[in-house]
């Protein structure tokens, strides 16, 4: 059984390539490599988007949850390799993608992965986006391994 980790914005950040205004994961506070991860984004009122989605009524898009959702799956992939210094988490796919409330400035966006397949560089996850314990967003997503360029 492997050991649970955390990660800190340091980290997230060697792991991913992502970086403002596009990074979506402040911390992860649970990951088993191989199995599942939990992981949040704070989001607040000065995020970029909300200047124009929508300035009357600030509401995050659903594409941006959906790729804080494949940045923690990601994270995921990346936890049980030796190396990423040479690889991208590239996704593949979306399946049962359903929004089920709207996110907003304030709010805490808890961001869950379950690890439902990782065979030969191609990888499937249950996705969760969670805000105040009730589901935002939920999906199937697909991603695979890739060599960087």
């Amino acid at each position: 059984m492997q050991e649970t980790q955390t990660m800190d914005i340091q980290r997230i950040m060697r792991l991913l390539p992502h970086r403002y205004p596009f990074l979506l994961v402040d911390r992860v506070v649970e990951c088993v490599p191989g199995s599942h991860i939990k992981a949040y984004k704070n989001v607040t009122f000065n995020e970029p988007f909300f200047q124009g989605h929508f300035p009357e009524v600030p509401i995050m898009p659903g594409v941006l949850i959906v790729e804080a959702l494949a940045q923690t799956g990601g994270l995921l992939a990346a936890s049980g390799l030796d190396s990423v210094e040479n690889k991208l988490f590239l996704f593949t796919g979306l399946d049962h993608v359903k929004f089920r409330r709207q996110v907003v400035p304030g709010d805490r966006l808890d961001l869950e992965c379950q690890n439902l397949r990782f065979k030969l560089g191609l990888c499937k996850m249950d996705a969760r986006a969670l805000v105040s314990g009730k589901v935002a967003a939920q999906a199937e997503i697909t991603a695979a391994l890739a060599d960087r360029p």
